[in-house]
């Protein structure tokens, strides 16, 4: 199982969210780079990365950072928000991005991750957000009112390879992460499946592992000091691919 440690952007900050709200942003690092390096130390070979000004507003704000971190991390960047066209994903491939993460476009464009998919295959994931069991869009903010499981299966027939789960309720929340729902969802489709909000101890990285998650991405619980990403590194097993 990759672990994946995340670092969100915002104004070319490090930053946090709870549960995707955008009042409730704070800065956690002072330099992206140097984060993603202690990451590496830690023994990571994957990084998160989301761009919330993309993904608020559909303008990507932090290119600069990204090219960064593919440049000097050592690490393979997946980077979501704000992609909405074949141009944007070029756009952020061209940064040295390894996978672009397809948000609220898989819900409004679905012919555009059909292309994509068919075109770079596991270089593209489509990232589910849910609520309840109802996919959000717009991050997080609007209601697409289509269930989760039902929408992953339509995604898996595009041809989508890799799905990243995230439940908002559990986001930021250092409360454990939603199980129940991402054992429903490995049987329901055969993707590869990240997890990806509520992991908080160590613990929850080897529960993922055993529910057949293929990653998990760690995000408050760094900052917040509460998950050793060495020994989940250890826990995941082999970092080296899918």
């Amino acid at each position: 199982m990759i672990i994946l440690p995340a670092i969100d952007l915002k104004d070319g900050k490090c930053v946090r969210l709870l549960k995707g709200d955008f009042a409730t942003v704070h800065q956690v690092a002072d330099s992206p780079l140097e984060t993603a390096r202690v990451f590496a130390e830690a023994g990571a070979r994957f990084i998160h990365m989301v761009d919330l000004d993309g993904a608020k507003d559909g303008i990507r704000k932090n290119g600069d950072i990204v090219r960064q971190v593919c440049e000097e991390s050592g690490l393979k960047v997946e980077l979501g928000g704000g992609i909405r066209n074949m141009a944007d994903l070029e756009a952020v491939f061209a940064l040295g991005v390894y996978r672009g993460v397809i948000g609220s476009a898989a819900v409004s464009d679905p012919d555009f991750v059909e292309a994509a998919a068919r075109k770079y295959g596991d270089r593209v994931a489509v990232g589910i957000d849910t609520l309840d069991g109802r996919v959000k869009t717009a991050g997080w903010i609007q209601d697409s009112g289509l269930d989760y499981l039902e929408f992953a299966k339509k995604m898996e027939a595009l041809g989508v390879r890799n799905i990243i789960f995230t439940d908002i309720a559990t986001d930021g929340a250092l409360s454990g992460p939603s199980l129940e729902r991402l054992k429903a969802l490995r049987e329901t489709v055969s993707c590869h499946i990240t997890a990806s909000g509520g992991v908080a101890v160590n613990q929850d990285i080897r529960d993922l592992r055993d529910a057949g998650m293929n990653g998990a991405i760690i995000g408050k619980a760094f900052y917040a000091g509460t998950i050793d990403l060495a020994e989940a590194v250890r826990d995941g097993g082999s970092q080296e691919g899918e």
